[in-house]
């Protein structure tokens, strides 16, 4: 079937008032949705998470020590956490209920609130989200005043059990909508961003959001190197009575064999010696092994180091007014010129 692009172009010159009716309707709104949309600033900030080396797990030593059962390069590895599990972090219960008590600062009023006393006391909904709301959102009221959802939700953590209110929950659910993290594993860089209805608040929220993450991280390295510090002290412990023991049996052999220079003599001294070397070169790692955990639990280091530190934005994050009504205004030709491509073949096929 071809198309004859000189009749198209020629139906359509013939009804340019539709045209011009249809992109107006559609002009007009863009224009009011264009001003009814709410204001959304997003900070952003992009830091590198630092990355420590492992040390040495004990050189040739490391081999001596697996063969008595300690994996000394278990102690050090796994202190840190990838750049991937942030996003797991962030979206967590208990790292969203922290964000609720975020101090902020508000136009128009002297002192800080947090972000829970804004959102319940001073943001008020746009037209947008009432629309949606009380359309697309309808069902849901309605499933909910049926089920008659508690009061309070009880989430099931490892640590425990935290209880979120239906209010705490609907907060946590637009944080899960303003907060975005993105960990970008090819250039070891990590980027937050935070969106408020203004571009202080803004600023102010990706901040704590990088500080709370910041402890977050410290907090599991500190937990780590105390669980590597116990498990050390214990091997240590029992690696020492280990010598110990294999001193006593070598200084008792001597002992009783002072005058004794036979083969078998020689032989059984040889053996306790080997034995007491091979434990005395563990035991003496250990010990710097339990000196280098100590260390690493009181070591208190930046975690990230800024590429983007945290600016206020001056720019909207949603589309601008003229790039709204840019778009409708194609919406409406392309759709006017659906419709009378439609009418018109419509037509023929009823005349026919």
């Amino acid at each position: 079937m071809e198309i004859d692009l000189i009749s198209l172009v020629t139906l359509v010159w013939n009804r340019r008032k539709d045209v011009f009716k249809i992109t107006f309707v559609f002009a007009f709104l863009g224009i009011v949705t264009a001003l009814i949309s709410p204001k959304e600033f997003s900070a952003t900030s992009t830091f590198i998470p630092q990355a420590e080396e492992s040390p040495s797990s004990g050189g040739a030593l490391g081999g001596l020590a697996s063969l008595a059962g300690v994996n000394l390069g278990s102690i050090n590895g796994g202190s840190e956490i990838s750049p991937v599990l942030y996003p797991k972090i962030v979206s967590s219960i208990n790292f969203q209920k922290a964000l609720l008590d975020a101090k902020i600062r508000v136009n128009g009023y002297d002192s800080t609130m947090t972000y829970q006393e804004y959102y319940n006391q001073v943001h008020s909904p746009g037209i947008f989200d009432m629309i949606k709301k009380y359309t697309i959102g309808l069902p849901g009221i309605f499933i909910k005043k049926l089920k008659g959802e508690p009061e309070d939700l009880v989430i099931q953590e490892e640590d425990g059990i935290i209880r979120v209110s239906q209010e705490e929950y609907s907060h946590c659910n637009r944080i899960a909508s303003q907060l975005k993290i993105a960990p970008n594993e090819k250039e070891g860089i990590v980027m937050v961003s935070f969106t408020m209805p203004e571009p202080l608040m803004a600023a102010e929220m990706v901040k704590f959001a990088v500080d709370l993450l910041q402890e977050e991280i410290i907090r599991f390295k500190i937990k780590n190197a105390k669980e590597q510090l116990r498990f050390t002290e214990g091997q240590f412990l029992e690696k020492k009575k280990e010598f110990e023991d294999a001193q006593d049996k070598l200084a008792y052999f001597k002992e009783r064999n002072q005058n004794l220079n036979s083969e078998y003599a020689n032989n059984q001294l040889d053996r306790l010696q080997t034995n007491y070397n091979f434990n005395f070169e563990v035991y003496s790692e250990l010990a710097k092994q339990v000196e280098q955990a100590k260390l690493q639990v009181a070591k208190n280091t930046p975690v990230f180091s800024f590429i983007q530190p945290v600016t206020i934005p001056l720019e909207k994050s949603n589309l601008r007014g003229s790039t709204v009504l840019i778009i409708f205004l194609m919406i409406g030709f392309s759709f006017s010129i659906a419709y009378i491509i439609g009418t018109e073949f419509l037509r023929r096929r009823h005349s026919k």
